[in-house]
């Protein structure tokens, strides 16, 4: 019974010294003559989330600060004509977010260095044994809202060189248009037939990444 009453006994005592110290946290009283200074104080703190977004094609809106996940994947379409597969020479393309081939593509992040990659199965293919190699498709970079235009990896049969974004501040917050053109050279068309696609064998679909530490 007597360690009951002692434990009690202290607990009351915190609790007496706890109520005097918590009610001058956030309030103070001076009394007398003459000039008086009363003070009170509140700590603050703020905690920000890593956060790393990537965009290229149709996404959310990033630019109103709408960073979420868009399951959309956006089909980029190349059709030569018999002159220019005689004569060779860039072809345009079609499709795209900004239409006409061209992609929105966007990089945030807040947690220092970014690297930016590019892998695709390997050369894009018909199904009957021909092969169209990544590096005729060239990916022009140009501003779109930032000051600097996110530059683009160079397409290749496999995984590409990445590219390292390295900001002074820590933070990220690039994009660009990206502008897909196939290159055909003269005399040296691939054979008739339908190369890539989303049939999963013929290495249509090139994957981009971006990594931060």
């Amino acid at each position: 019974m007597r360690t009951s009453i002692v434990v009690r006994s202290l607990v009351i005592a915190a609790a007496g010294v706890a109520i005097p110290l918590l009610a001058q946290a956030g309030s103070s009283v001076q009394t007398g003559a003459g000039a008086l200074t009363a003070t009170a104080q509140v700590q603050f703190s703020i905690t920000i989330p890593q956060v790393l977004y990537l965009r290229v094609g149709t996404g959310s809106s990033y630019t109103t600060g709408v960073l979420a996940n868009n399951a959309a994947i956006d089909a980029i379409n190349f059709a030569p004509t018999a002159g220019q597969i005689g004569t060779g020479g860039a072809v345009a393309g079609t499709g795209g977010d900004l239409t006409g081939g061209v992609e929105t593509a966007a990089v945030i992040g807040n947690g220092g260095t970014v690297t930016l990659g590019a892998s695709t199965p390997g050369a894009m293919n018909d199904g009957a044994g021909d092969t169209i190699n990544w590096s005729s498709i060239t990916t022009a970079s140009t501003t779109l809202t930032t000051g600097t235009a996110l530059p683009a990896p160079v397409l290749a049969n496999g995984a590409s060189a990445n590219l390292t974004l390295n900001p002074a501040t820590k933070t990220v917050f690039e994009d660009a248009k990206w502008t897909y053109t196939y290159n055909i050279t003269a005399g040296n068309s691939p054979a008739a037939g339908n190369y890539g696609g989303a049939t999963a064998a013929q290495n249509g679909l090139v994957t981009y990444t971006a990594s931060m530490p």
